[in-house]
């Protein structure tokens, strides 16, 4: 196993949109949310273990979910766990992260990944992933994995690529906001344009020179620690100065201000599994397509469901079609698959009026 090869694992999100399944102590990306038997973090870090050496996996995640990581993937060491004491995005982590990988090693080239995806076929995933680190490796490019769409999605970002080339990687032309319905239609019918899955793969010399001159301020913050990275002096730094940066996406702040940029079209299948309803189009379903997760079930006239419970609890639904019924602890959500992007919504009015702890 290449030695060079790291992974920045981005583990600090909340997942709100899975709600009351995910909340704020104990987000999405460690639960089951498949009823496969592992976290979606678990299955994302043996994913990246098969290509990438497993004591070069880190995680990065806001301080409050370290043990959590610590109990779900024993394989990794303390010193793999980032932690962010605030919220601020992904670029100021992504840059502190690599600051720290390439003080280890010079060398490194690295994949940062999601870690509650989910990616059906591994192979190829590790096929593409080494396609862009050997391309890294000799050149100065900022890359990432697009995914091809299957239909006009309006909650992705697109990435625009040069269809002039015949070759796999392509360099890209533009990145693009999410779209309305009809601008996405367009974009499906050029024939160029690839949802882009937040999936990036470059060598650590690269990104940080490309942080030393998109985004100066951000890079000088992080880089007068260097001394400090990987001892016992980093913790009191990074309490004291991850704070002072700014709030900002890695997408912003490096990706779509360079002109080194490169794309592969993804071979394997891909959902962000962002929603239930993502969610549910990925479980088996039943004869009447039913999606059913730790539950028994005795339906009648109820299809299209997505039904998720705890410890094997029998169900009964009579006369729903395509809603989202979650039973978790204190909170029952019934809910139409229609409205799914209402639930963050939701779950604010449930703070509200019954308290932040059911959040």
């Amino acid at each position: 196993m290449n030695k060079n090869y790291y992974a920045i694992l981005m583990a600090g999100g909340v997942g709100s949109r899975f709600w009351p399944v995910s909340t704020e102590d104990f987000p999405k990306q460690f639960h089951d949310m498949l009823g496969t038997g592992d976290t979606l973090i678990q299955k994302t870090f043996h994913r990246l273990a098969h290509l990438i050496p497993k004591e070069n996996i880190y995680i990065l995640t806001n301080e409050r979910y370290n043990n959590l990581v610590l109990e779900q993937l024993p394989e990794v060491t303390q010193k793999q766990v980032v932690l962010e004491p605030a919220m601020r995005n992904t670029a100021p982590c992504i840059l502190y992260a690599s600051l720290k990988i390439q003080k280890e090693n010079p060398d490194a080239v690295m994949i940062v990944a999601p870690s509650d995806h989910w990616i059906e076929d591994e192979a190829t995933f590790s096929k593409n992933v080494k396609q862009a680190f050997d391309f890294c490796e000799s050149n100065d490019a900022l890359m990432t994995l697009g995914i091809q769409p299957t239909f006009p999605n309006t909650g992705y970002g697109y990435i625009e690529f040069d269809n002039a080339s015949s070759q796999a990687i392509k360099s890209v032309n533009q990145f693009r906001e999410k779209p309305d319905y009809e601008t996405a239609k367009q974009f499906i019918a050029q024939g160029n344009f690839l949802w882009n899955a937040g999936i990036f793969m470059w060598s650590a010399k690269t990104v940080i020179n490309t942080f030393k001159n998109s985004q100066p301020k951000l890079y000088e913050l992080f880089e007068s620690g260097i001394l400090a990275y990987n001892t016992e002096n980093e913790s009191d730094f990074i309490k004291e100065n991850y704070p002072k940066a700014e709030n900002i996406s890695v997408d912003y702040a490096i990706m779509e201000k360079s002109d080194n940029v490169y794309v592969i079209s993804a071979e394997f299948d891909w959902n962000d599994l962002g929603t239930w309803g993502s969610l549910y189009d990925k479980l088996d379903k039943d004869e009447d397509g039913n999606a059913v997760v730790n539950s028994r079930t005795l339906t009648e006239d109820a299809s299209g469901n997505m039904i998720r419970t705890k410890n094997n609890k029998i169900v009964v639904v009579d006369g729903l079609k395509d809603y989202i019924i979650v039973d978790k602890d204190e909170v029952l959500l019934i809910f139409p698959k229609a409205k799914e992007q209402d639930i963050k919504k939701t779950l604010q009015n449930v703070k509200n009026k019954f308290g932040v702890q059911y959040g």
